[in-house]
């Protein structure tokens, strides 16, 4: 069977660390890079037997996930969040894979939760993410944010999901629709776009019908509501902090 590596990069992850390295704990090497913790993370992961290491500087998600890809070294690779489960379902489904391989990357639906309810709708499952591959097959995009899994050839659909604990709390939801805006407008502004109020305002209020009505989020009940309008205000935000950029002549520094 080839071999695995998991690599998952962490910030003030300590809340999460230990369950999702348990989750993977057949993996053949467990990789953590650290941008700076200080709430024990390090400790934690290095306890469960991960070789971690620590970068002095956060470049944005998808270079960070490329250095952890070049510390991996079996011959496949599965990339987490430090907030991401692996099940026992889909620990089978790799192995399989990692048997007899059809494909050189792979992607699996995600369960994600959103202030203890797990969301079904709302554009939110299945929200199928490419993660597992073969480690000369692929890479990262270098964006800010929002980065994805770089691979020519056809792509293995796995069945089984991997459960998101994506916030804990709503002051969660606020902490990384700020993190988050900020480096998407910076990310916008790298590449030219422009904005105005206007614009921001036309931008959230479509994400809010997109989330609500068109991708059913009504059926979440009232956590759906919640979850469209915290949609409608990230975007917001975005575009409005893009407008600012572009207003000051000057982009900002996106924080993790």
């Amino acid at each position: 069977m080839a071999s695995l590596s998991v690599t998952v990069i962490t910030h003030n992850e300590a809340h999460n660390i230990e369950a999702c390295l348990r989750s993977v704990s057949f993996a053949d090497q467990l990789v953590v890079l650290d941008s700076g913790s200080t709430d024990g993370t390090v400790q934690i992961a290095r306890s469960l037997g991960a070789e971690v290491s620590v970068s002095p500087d956060w470049p944005g998600f998808g270079i960070q996930k490329n250095r952890a890809l070049a510390l991996a070294t079996s011959d496949w690779v599965l990339s987490l969040d430090a907030d991401e489960r692996v099940t026992p379902e889909l620990q089978v489904e790799i192995l399989a894979c990692l048997r007899s391989p059809a494909f050189d990357v792979y992607s699996f639906p995600r369960l994600s939760s959103y202030c203890g309810q797990y969301m079904r709708h709302s554009g939110w499952y299945p929200d199928r993410v490419t993660r597992l591959f073969r480690r000369t097959a692929a890479r990262f995009s270098d964006d800010l944010v929002h980065e994805k899994v770089v691979a020519q050839g056809p792509e293995g659909q796995l069945q089984s999901q991997l459960l998101h604990e994506s916030f804990r709390n709503f002051e969660a939801v606020l902490d990384k629709a700020n993190r988050y805006s900020t480096a998407g407008a910076q990310s916008l502004h790298n590449k030219g776009k422009t904005a105005s109020v206007g614009k921001a305002i036309v931008h959230g209020l479509w994400a809010f019908i997109r989330t609500y009505f068109l991708r059913l989020g009504f059926l979440d009940g009232r956590m759906g509501l919640v979850l469209a309008i915290s949609n409608a205000e990230g975007t917001y935000y975005r575009y409005l902090k893009l407008w600012l950029l572009q207003r000051d002549g000057k982009g900002a520094p996106a924080g993790q």
